[in-house]
């Protein structure tokens, strides 16, 4: 799987009420984003920064695309090592910090992923599986903070 791969998408300002950029209050952080053959994702600032609370903003994508970069290896590692995970949910969590001049960087981001599994005398090595995900996951590996996992393993055995 070596390779280059190439990856666009459109970003479109949807927040102009009418006054463009002309104050810092009077425009909206609206904006949409959009993927070929995809759904449009409506998206916003933060609403720390005066943004729409019901629209995505770039710190939960950013999450989010760590948190399923992450479980799509894990379960590709799942089946590779002949582990049968039956279910999966991640409730991530991330710190960003804002700087003086205004701007921002997460910290960390820490992984809470809860996954069922049906053989009890798989359960060391699918707890251990998170940490070769996150060695092989392409968005951790583009970071420049730490992710940490916390995971629970069940079994239905």
């Amino acid at each position: 799987m070596n390779g280059q791969h190439n990856y666009s998408l459109t970003v479109k300002w949807t927040g102009n009420t009418g006054t463009g950029t002309s104050n810092y209050a009077g425009f909206e952080r609206s904006h949409s984003i959009f993927v070929a053959n995809k759904t449009e994702i409506l998206g916003s600032s933060d609403p720390a920064f005066r943004g729409d609370k019901t629209k995505h903003n770039p710190e939960d994508l950013l999450l989010s695309s760590i948190s399923s970069c992450h479980m799509l290896w894990y379960l590709h590692l799942c089946t590779v090592e002949g582990i049968i995970a039956t279910d999966y949910i991640d409730n991530a969590t991330g710190i960003m910090l804002e700087t003086a001049n205004g701007g921002g960087k997460f910290t960390e981001v820490t992984l809470n992923p809860i996954v069922i599994i049906t053989d009890i005398s798989m359960t060391l090595k699918a707890n251990e599986l998170h940490k070769k995900a996150n060695e092989l996951c392409f968005v951790a590996n583009s970071l420049n903070f730490p992710v940490y996992h916390k995971p629970t393993c069940i079994t239905t055995s």
